[in-house]
Formats: C-alpha cells, structure tokens, sequence
C-alpha cells in the first residue's frame, strides 16, 4: 500500500467521518418513511412480500454497514489521536484503516482440489470503507425505491378513494365491498396494483356509489311525495292500457292489409300491475320504484309492438304514394298511355289493394315501372 502523508491521512478521517454522519441521517430518515411504517404495520403477501423480503435484508445490512464504517472511524481517530507528528507504524496503521480493506467479512475454505500444494487453505473478503460506502449507496437505492413505490400505491388508492368515501359518510349509507377488497389489496399487496389499475377500479367504485346514492335519493323523493308518486304510477297505467290498445287495433290492421311473418303478441300486463299499485296501501318507496321500472318496461314492449305493426301499414302507404308519383311523372312526360306502363301501373295497383298486401311484391312492381319510365324517357331523346 503507498504510504499516505498526515494530510491525506487527516483529510480522508474528516471526509469520511462527514460521510458516515450524512448516512446516519440518511438512514434515520428512512426509518421514518410512509411506506417502511406501512409494511411493518400491515404484513406484505404476494409480489410485495417478495420484493420485501429482499429489501428489509438490504435496511439490515445498511445499518450493519454504517456500524462497520463507524467501527474502522473510531479506529482511525485512536490512531490518529491528537499528535502532530505520526510514527510510521501508525500511519501505516492509518492508511490502511482509511484506504485499504480491514474488515474481514468471510473466510470460505478452498477445497483440496481447486488449490494448490503450497497455496492457502481459505479464501478470506476483506472490505475498506470505499467498498462498504459504494455498496450502501446501491443498497439505499433499492431499499428507498420500494418504500416509494409502496407508498404511490397507497397514496393513489387513498386520495383515489377519499371523495367517495366522503360521499358515503355524508349519505351515512355503507360501501360497497368494492372499497373493502382495494383497501385490502393496498394494505398488503401494494405492489401488485399499478396506477392505471387503481384507476380504473376507482372509477367503477365511484360510478357504483354515484348509482347508489341515486337510487337513495329516488327512494327518499318517493317517500317524500308518496301521493304523487302513486299518481304518477296511475298515470302511466293509464297510457300502458291506451297503449296496449293501440298495439292490438295496429297488428289487427296490419294483419289483414299487410302480408308478413306472424307479427308479437303479449299478454296485456296492466290489469296485474294495477292491482299491485293498489296493494300499496301504506308507503313503500322500494317496492313502488320496482313497480314503476317494470311499468316502464311494459310500456316499452307496447310501444315497440305498436311501432312495428304501425311501419307496415306505413310502409304500405308509401308504396301507394309512389305509385300515384309515378303514374304522374308518367303522364307528365306524355307516357301515360303506353301500353307497357299502363299494364305495369295496373299489377302494382292490383297487389297494393290485395289482402293481406305482398310488400316485396308491390316494391318490385312500382321499381320495375320506375325503370320502364326512365327507359321510355331516354328513348324520347
């Protein structure tokens, strides 16, 4: 080892003892860290107690390295003491305390095969401060990088939930065991969860809750205007029934003027339903709004009946339309005698005023006299 002068010697002891005091607060504050409280607080499991059980060995051996660099320190400072002039064993002592690797760490024994007849027995690590310093700088990192990301994790769930939690308690209504399950999930696997995850499953708690409180605050209306609401209910009974028969006069309609596939039939449900309002005879704001959905729900079906017989007599008289269109545009352009168009116009008329009306067959007939028109008009020029 170069023999090191008193000065580097001296400036070396102050800028380790520096060093050594800056990792002591280093570590002092990690101590404290959210995320090192969180997981000696709640057990890890999963992906977040394999990445522990790496890094709490790591803030163990961080602690054990700044002891051993204290150790070589105060071994330093006794050599050094206070003199001015330093014997050369003591500063030999010196440089080798503060440049070279005095602390033994292991011994691993050689066996007989892999060393040689007059070779050593044993394998021994030595460390010096410079070693110990760079692997506690890579250990920190590590170590600091996981309390990090523990506490993102925990912190996005927290400040993710918050405002619904805050909706909940004003409502004084319990959660859904949405919340329960992340909670849980961010207690003692943080780590499995990534931000986009958080989100996502925030949101979906968030829109469950906004549903929730919805359907409290429709249930509170109810009770709140329960003549009313049974008014309404009544209300909407009355148009169920005109509905229903509309539907029934419409698919009567349609089928005898239209031919078509069998066209729905429901039972007509407001008798039942009406008789169920009726039962209500003391508020019951629950069993009124699923009445009311199952209300809605039949006026649905009525109406989609009604529309569908209603399109085919529609549709029936827009092909009339158009044939009347037609034979106009005919004789406008001076074809309304052509015998072909006449015998054309004559089979859609035919069709349209038979019972039950083939609409495919009408539509063919009225397109194939519209392609006669637009053939006999390009002949004229």
């Amino acid at each position: 080892m170069t023999e090191a002068s008193i000065e580097a010697i001296d400036r070396e002891l102050e800028s380790r003892t520096k060093e050594v005091a800056a990792m002591s607060t280093t570590l002092i504050e990690l101590e404290g860290h959210a995320g090192l409280a969180h997981v000696r607080r709640y057990p890890p499991i999963g992906v977040t107690a394999q990445r522990w059980a790496v890094v709490e060995k790591s803030l163990a051996q961080l602690w054990d390295d700044l002891g051993r660099m204290t150790s070589i320190l105060d071994a330093a400072r006794t050599a050094r003491g206070r003199r001015s002039n330093i014997e050369d064993d003591d500063r030999a002592e010196l440089a080798r305390l503060l440049f070279g690797r005095p602390l033994e760490v292991s011994r691993q024994r050689i066996p007989l095969a892999k060393r040689s007849i007059a070779g050593p027995s044993e394998t021994v690590e030595s460390v010096g401060l410079d070693d110990i310093a760079q692997r506690m700088q890579a250990d920190y990192s590590a170590v600091a990088e996981f309390f990090d990301a523990v506490d993102t994790i925990n912190t996005l769930v927290t400040e993710g939930l918050a405002p619904t939690q805050d909706r909940l308690d004003e409502a004084g209504a319990p959660g859904p065991k949405d919340i329960d399950e992340l909670l849980t999930v961010s207690a003692t696997d943080p780590l499995s969860l990534t931000p986009e995850n958080i989100a996502k499953r925030v949101r979906a708690i968030a829109e469950s809750v906004q549903r929730q409180s919805a359907e409290l605050a429709e249930l509170a209306a109810l009770h709140a205007n329960w003549p009313g609401a049974l008014a309404s209910i009544a209300a909407q009974l009355d148009e169920l029934r005109d509905g229903a028969q509309r539907a029934a006069t419409a698919r009567a309609r349609a089928e005898k003027t239209v031919l078509s596939g069998p066209l729905p039939i429901h039972a007509d449900p407001e008798p039942a339903l009406r008789e169920e309002l009726a039962s209500l005879t003391a508020p019951d704001p629950a069993a009124l709004r699923e009445l009311r959905v199952r209300v809605a729900a039949a006026l649905r079906v009525v109406g989609e009946d009604e529309q569908l017989a209603q399109g085919l007599l529609d549709r029936r008289a827009e092909l009339s339309g158009r044939l009347t269109a037609y034979q106009a545009k005919a004789a406008r352009l001076g074809l309304g005698e052509e015998p072909e168009l006449l015998a054309c116009g004559r089979i859609a008329a035919g069709l349209l005023s038979r019972q039950p009306c083939d609409l495919r067959a009408v539509t063919r007939a009225i397109a194939d006299l519209q392609q006669m028109i637009a053939q006999k008009r390009e002949n004229q020029t």
